[in-house]
């Protein structure tokens, strides 16, 4: 009896690339199972788009490690201002106010440090810094709870309340000093903005980077076991060992990045000198290491983080953007929890008034002028939906570097700052325009 006769025919493939089909499941499959979201891949793709680009128009002048180290500075107090912009418009409001509350408080922290504590306890005590500090995030937190309260237990529109606090902020600023700039900063609370004096070293940096690859992977396994314990889908083990090297090999880069930027050799020579140290001979490489403000901006991002995923008061936060009417229904006191977001929104830009007024060494009633802009555009960037109910902390923050790499690599090229503002309001429609591609996708 004969066999019956096989014909090998060739593997299905797409048309338009002419890649096998199997293979191309296969990616896809792998892309899956790495459960990476696709909003924040696109994200650092279009940012390593920008860096790029502006690294070939500037001549090589852009991915260097002295303007990645500056970037990260100047990113600091948007950064910190987006995460609690993002739980702001989760909710479907908007805060206007944020730039002339932290010119507000950033005025107050600058009188209060320069004259008030002076005459308590003289200049440069070591108390000074912490209790302005801890004053700039009272105020800020009282500011934004006022604001809050209107809206919640009043009725009136955060759009019309935080635009008059836009007004009123700023023009307290302007009374405070009646105009004046108050000058200079107590000197440890100046390091709070960076510069020599803001800088960690190179061995402080690889602890902290260390210990950020560690406290990462522990969060990737806890959260492995939690998933496998409620009987969840949880990634095959090679996924999570790919996640954990990408996220090991981004730490490893910053810290190389931030120590690669030496200290200028007149400040290593005095820092010799006051140690007792010869400076006759070859200094040495002495790296900045991480800048404060920035460490500042990426502890506020994880404690945002924890607090909008691991707590209730985040639950209740994304149950009243997904759904008011159900989440006053289920329980959910809707108004405290909207006194509460406005309250961190105005606690976080007292911190960012801290680092911007100590990055200044001075208090300007004009400090923070149109930063609202830039935060609400880095947090929309990020993939918070203007809709509500949508929006991560990590987006908002890379968001943040987006927009102010713009701003830098236009500082770079020599782009005026009319320009640089049409430029970033392009951006911001641009985002809102792909939000909604994005979600008219989803349904």
């Amino acid at each position: 009896m004969a066999e019956p006769s096989t014909t090998l025919s060739p593997a299905p493939s797409d048309s338009s690339s002419g890649a096998p089909a199997g293979r191309r499941a296969g990616i896809g499959d792998a892309l899956r199972a790495l459960e990476l979201d696709t909003r924040m891949v696109g994200m650092i793709g279009a940012l390593a788009v920008v860096w790029i680009g502006f690294d070939i128009l500037t001549g090589g002048a852009f991915l260097t490690p002295r303007n990645l180290w500056n970037l990260s500075v100047q990113t600091a107090s948007v950064a910190v201002m987006a995460t609690g912009m993002v739980l702001v418009i989760v909710t479907r409001n908007i805060d206007l106010s944020v730039g002339s509350i932290l010119g507000f408080t950033g005025m107050v922290v600058g009188v209060l440090q320069a004259r008030i504590l002076p005459e308590i306890w003289g200049f440069d005590h070591s108390l000074t810094w912490v209790v302005a500090v801890l004053a700039a995030i009272a105020v800020g937190g009282a500011v934004g709870a006022l604001q809050g309260a209107v809206i919640a237990y009043l009725g009136v529109s955060s759009f019309i309340v935080t635009l008059g606090g836009l007004l009123v902020w700023r023009g307290a600023a302007w009374w405070v000093t009646t105009g004046q700039t108050v000058a200079p900063m107590d000197g440890l609370f100046k390091r709070l903005g960076g510069g020599f004096d803001g800088a960690i070293g190179a061995g402080p940096s690889w602890v902290v980077g260390i210990a950020a690859i560690l406290l990462s992977v522990a969060a990737i396994v806890m959260t492995r076991r939690r998933r496998a314990g409620f009987g969840f889908p949880v990634r095959p083990l090679w996924a999570e060992g790919v996640v954990i090297l990408l996220v090991a090999a981004a730490i490893t880069g910053a810290v190389l990045v931030v120590n690669a930027y030496p200290l200028p050799m007149p400040v290593v020579r005095r820092m010799m000198e006051a140690q007792g140290l010869a400076t006759d001979g070859t200094l040495p490489f002495v790296a900045h290491g991480f800048a404060i403000p920035v460490l500042i901006a990426l502890a506020v991002g994880v404690a945002v983080t924890f607090l909008s995923r691991r707590t209730r008061f985040g639950r209740y936060v994304f149950a009243l953007g997904g759904n008011p009417e159900a989440a006053e229904l289920s329980g959910i006191n809707t108004k405290r929890v909207l006194v509460m977001v406005f309250g961190l929104m105005g606690a976080l830009c007292g911190l960012s008034a801290c680092i911007a007024t100590a990055r200044l060494n001075a208090a300007t009633n004009a400090n923070g002028t149109l930063d609202e802009l830039y935060v609400i555009a880095a947090a929309i960037i990020g993939g918070t939906s203007m809709a509500g109910g949508v929006g991560t902390i990590l987006g908002a923050m890379l968001g943040a570097m987006v927009m102010q790499s713009l701003q830098s690599g236009m500082v770079l090229l020599g782009v005026d700052a009319p320009m640089q503002n049409i430029v970033v309001g392009v951006v911001l429609v641009a985002a809102v325009y792909i939000d909604t591609l994005y979600r008219r996708g989803m349904k």
